[in-house]
C-alpha cells in the first residue's frame, strides 16, 4: 500500500503539472528516472544494462506525457494506464518509472530480508529515491547487499511479473474490438457479412481495418465508452485476486519441496539447533502457503518488547482457508502468528497459552504452532480447542510428519492439496 501510494503521489503530480502549464516542473520530477540496475530485472550479458530512463529517454518520456490527451484532460488513473493510451510508454518503461519510483521501498523491504535471512550488508550509494511528503528526489545512502561491487535490491516475488498486467493490444483485441464488433452488427453496417446458411457475422480482422490499433485511438474510445475500460479493469482486479499464477514461479518446486524435507530430518530437537529449526520454519512457511501468506518478519517484538512472536506474516489471501477463516468466519487474522518449538519433549498447555497471548484482534487471533512430534495428537488437539472455546484463538498444530507430509504434496505435483489439507487442520480445530 506504501508503494501504490507514493506511485500515485508521483504520478498525480506530473499530471497536474502538464495540466497546469508548469512544465519545468513536469520535466524536473522526470529527470531524475535513471536505469534501475538494481533490481536485475530483464536479460543482459555480463553488467546489467538495461533499457531503463536515461536523460535522453526521460525528455522523450516528457514529450509523449506532455502530447498525450489522456495526461491534458486527466482521463489516466494510473501509471500503469499509460501503456493503454500514450505513445512511447510501454510495459519495459512503466517497470523502469515503478523501480525508481519505489526504490526507497525496496530498500527498506532488502533490508529485512536480509535481516531475516542473515545476508551482510554494507553502506553504498543510492540513486535518487522519490520522496512522496515533499515531492522531491533525495540522494542518501543505505545498507544493502552487494555484489560484484554492485548493490542489490529485492523485490517481492508477490508484486513481480514477466509482463505488466496492462497490455493495450489486449485491451484492444479483448475488449475494444469485442465491443466495436456487437456496434457494428448491432448497426447493421457494411462489416456486416451474411454467409451461405443466413447467419449475420462480422470479422475481427475487418474492424480492425476500420479501427487501427493506436494509443490515440484507445483512448477516444475509451472516453466515449468508459464502461469498457472500467470492466478491464475489475477483469484484471479479479484475475489478481484469483490467485492465478504470475509468471515468476519457481521452476524447480519439487526439488525444493524434497530438499527443505531433508534438512528437517537432518535437525535434531533440542536448544542447541532451536536456530536452525526456526530459520527452516521461515523458509518452509513461505513456501508452502506463498502467496497466502507472505513478508515473514523473525522474532517480530510487540507490547514494547517485552514479547516476541517468532514469525509473523501477512494474510495475502484472496482465496483458500486463510480467506475464508477472515471473510466468511470472521476470524480476525490480517496477520498469521506461527511459533516454532524444537523440543525434544512434547509441548503442553504453557506453549499454547504462549501463542494465545501473541493474539490481538488488530494483529490477529490465528496461530500456528510448529513442534517436533506429539506423544498423543488427539489429547492435544482438544487442547487446541480448549483455546478456541474460550475465545482466546484458533491454533493450528503440525509436527514433522504433517509438514513433510504437506511438502510431499508439493513434491508430487499436487500442490492444490496443500490448502485442502490446512482446511481440514483447521475443521479439526474448529469444528468440535
Amino acid at each position: 500500500m506504501r508503494c501504490h501510494s507514493t506511485l500515485v503521489a508521483f504520478f498525480q503530480h506530473v499530471v497536474d503539472h502538464i495540466r497546469a502549464g508548469y512544465m519545468e516542473q513536469a520535466r524536473e520530477l522526470l529527470s531524475h528516472l535513471q536505469e534501475p540496475n538494481e533490481t536485475c530485472f530483464g536479460l543482459s550479458r555480463r553488467r546489467p544494462a538495461g533499457a531503463g530512463i536515461g536523460p535522453y529517454q526521460a525528455g522523450q518520456l516528457f514529450e509523449a506525457l506532455k502530447d498525450s490527451s489522456a495526461v491534458r484532460t486527466g482521463f489516466l488513473s494510473s501509471l500503469e494506464e499509460c501503456e493503454l493510451m500514450v505513445d512511447g510508454i510501454g510495459r519495459d518503461k512503466i517497470s523502469d518509472l515503478t523501480t525508481n519510483i519505489i526504490r526507497h521501498h525496496l530498500v527498506e523491504y532488502a533490508q529485512e530480508q536480509c535481516k531475516l535471512h542473515g545476508i551482510p550488508i554494507q553502506s553504498v550509494a543510492l540513486g535518487p529515491c522519490f520522496n512522496p511528503e515533499s515531492i522531491s528526489w533525495e540522494s542518501r545512502y543505505a545498507d544493502l547487499p552487494v555484489w560484484r561491487d554492485k548493490p542489490i535490491l529485492l523485490v517481492p516475488k508477490v508484486v513481480a511479473r514477466r509482463a505488466t498486467a496492462y497490455d493495450h493490444q489486449k485491451y484492444y483485441r479483448d475488449y475494444v474490438l469485442n465491443f466495436l464488433m456487437a456496434e457494428e452488427m448491432e448497426a447493421g453496417s457494411a462489416l456486416v457479412k451474411i454467409l451461405q446458411n443466413g447467419k449475420r457475422r462480422v470479422y475481427k480482422k475487418d474492424v480492425r481495418g476500420k479501427y487501427p490499433c493506436t494509443k490515440e485511438f484507445l483512448y477516444q474510445f475509451s472516453k466515449n465508452h468508459p464502461e469498457v475500460l472500467s470492466t478491464y479493469r475489475e477483469d484484471l482486479a479479479r484475475l489478481e485476486r484469483s490467485g492465478s499464477p504470475n509468471g515468476v514461479e519457481l521452476e524447480d518446486e519439487s526439488a525444493i519441496a524434497a530438499a527443505l524435507s531433508a534438512v528437517l530430518d537432518s535437525i535434531p530437537p533440542g536448544s542447541e539447533t532451536a536456530g536452525h529449526y526456526h530459520s527452516l520454519l521461515v523458509g518452509i512457511v513461505e513456501f508452502l502457503f506463498f502467496p497466502n501468506l507472505i513478508n515473514p518478519i523473525k522474532e517480530r517484538e510487540i507490547h514494547d518488547g517485552r514479547k516476541r512472536i517468532d514469525i509473523l506474516m501477512e494474510n495475502g489471501a484472496y482465496e483458500g482457508i486463510f480467506y475464508r477463516l477472515h471473510d466468511v468466519r470472521k476470524l480476525p487474522c490480517a496477520f498469521v502468528a506461527i511459533e516454532c518449538k524444537n523440543y525434544a519433549t512434547e509441548i503442553a498447555n504453557p506453549e499454547l497459552d504462549q501463542l494465545a497471548g501473541r493474539f490481538s484482534v488488530n494483529r490477529g487471533k490465528l496461530g500456528l504452532l510448529f513442534c517436533r512430534s506429539f506423544e498423543n495428537r488427539a489429547r492435544f488437539i482438544e487442547r487446541c480447542r480448549d483455546t478456541f472455546r474460550d475465545d482466546r484463538g484458533l491454533i493450528i498444530p503440525f509436527d514433522d510428519t504433517l509438514v513433510r507430509q504437506l511438502l510431499e504434496l508439493v513434491q508430487n505435483g499436487r500442490r492444490d492439496q496443500v490448502d485442502l489439507m490446512l482446511g481440514r487442520l483447521a475443521d479439526e480445530v474448529w469444528v468440535s
